[in-house]
């Protein structure tokens, strides 16, 4: 395979950046993520490679052994990992210790940061993340996992789907409610996020068969009286929404990034397949029906990544940035998708032969129009936020 096009950047920084990961990922070729996925195996080799890179802590302050890096460079660290060829398997086994650490790295206690950063940011800490519930979906102030008040902590009863990388976690970011939502003024009020231990007897993992991604498992995960102690809450008890929104505008905007490598893998492979692929006499790229359906993929992932920087940009500015995250992953996931959907076209029936690996970044990529927001939440969102429409759900 031919090289990736060497990215123009403004900040220079950011160009030596992308080329530090290439050569780190260029250790991990698609046979090494293909055989991860098929395994559902963790990717412990790639994992560590990043630790020890010092990868895992680039948006961790410096104080805490990370390097103080922004949203924006964590995006182009994901974004360049999926694009080697290592996709969602690649980016999602790091994503966790970058955007699942954001609410403790600007709401956490000094305690909580001292006692956890360190730990993520050299890779000896996997965390993930608990706020879906499969009665709540998309309405996160209808979850029902409640945390009691005891003596030093609480005891949380309930249950989450899709906490991606719980196997490997030992720590678990999560959302409860801490008073009834019929007693709260508002519905957003009466949630709090708890760093709540997952290696306890009291936690039942169990992952969910899925299509793709499955080197990274998606759990299950069952919170049976599990003990958490006060001093590991995050923030104030009731304030968790806002907490949160704060991390999912980061995971947003770090999902739209790693939707663009995606997207960028497979156009590589589809635009080398179709430059030496003859038939008829010639290269099947002279053809404009599968030259065109690749140039258009290349305009909206390049436009989809004007939208991914301009809400990274706002976010590492501290200002707001809802609609801008909403957006870039809107975009992102659509031109990632649609670029593997054309990359499996341009390889015809070998596209559907895991040995050309886009149907790989296929599954992966469609996951994203779903996930962690799905397409039409993201809509609903901009219709009311920014075009001032009646609420409509």
């Amino acid at each position: 395979m031919t090289a990736a096009a060497p990215t123009v950047e403004a900040d220079d920084d950011h160009g030596l950046l992308r080329e530090s990961v290439r050569r780190l990922c260029a250790a991990f070729p698609d046979e090494y993520w293909s055989s991860c996925d098929e395994r559902h195996e963790f990717p412990w080799a790639f994992y560590e490679a990043l630790a020890k890179g010092g990868w895992l802590g680039i948006a961790i302050p410096e104080r805490y052994g990370g390097s103080g890096q922004g949203i924006t460079e964590a995006s182009i660290l994901l974004e360049e990992i999926a694009a080697s060829g290592a996709a969602m398997n690649g980016a999602s086994a790091a994503h966790m210790s970058i955007f699942g650490m954001h609410p403790i790295v600007k709401f956490g206690s000094e305690s909580l940061r001292a006692r956890f950063l360190p730990r993520v940011a050299s890779g000896d800490l996997h965390v993930a993340f608990g706020v879906t519930e499969p009665d709540a979906g998309s309405e996160t102030t209808r979850i029902s996992t409640f945390a009691h008040r005891v003596a030093g902590g609480y005891r949380v009863r309930g249950r989450k789907v899709w906490t991606s990388k719980a196997l490997e976690s030992e720590r678990v970011l999560l959302l409860v409610r801490t008073t009834p939502r019929e007693d709260c003024r508002r519905r957003t009020d009466g949630l709090t996020l708890l760093f709540a231990e997952l290696r306890r007897p009291e936690v039942t993992i169990s992952p969910i068969p899925k299509a793709g991604r499955n080197a990274v498992a998606s759990c299950e995960v069952v919170y049976d009286d599990l003990f958490v102690a006060e001093e590991d809450r995050v923030g104030e008890e009731g304030g968790g929404f806002k907490l949160l929104l704060a991390g999912l505008n980061a995971e947003r905007i770090l999902v739209a990034a790693e939707a663009l490598g995606i997207g960028r893998a497979a156009l590589r492979r589809a635009t080398t397949y179709a430059r030496e692929r003859v038939v008829f006499g010639r290269p099947i790229g002279q053809n404009q029906g599968l030259a065109f359906p690749l140039a258009l993929a290349k305009v909206r992932l390049d436009a989809a990544e004007l939208m991914v920087r301009r809400a990274s940009a706002l976010l590492d500015a501290g200002l707001p940035c809802g609609s801008e995250a909403n957006m870039a992953k809107y975009l992102a996931a659509d031109a990632g998708y649609q670029a593997a959907d054309a990359a499996i076209q341009a390889h015809g029936g070998f596209g559907y032969a895991r040995e050309y690996h886009v149907e790989r970044y296929w599954r992966e990529a469609r996951v994203m129009r779903l996930a962690p927001v799905s397409q039409e939440m993201v809509l609903n969102y901009v219709a009311e936020h920014d075009l001032r429409l009646p609420r409509s759900y």
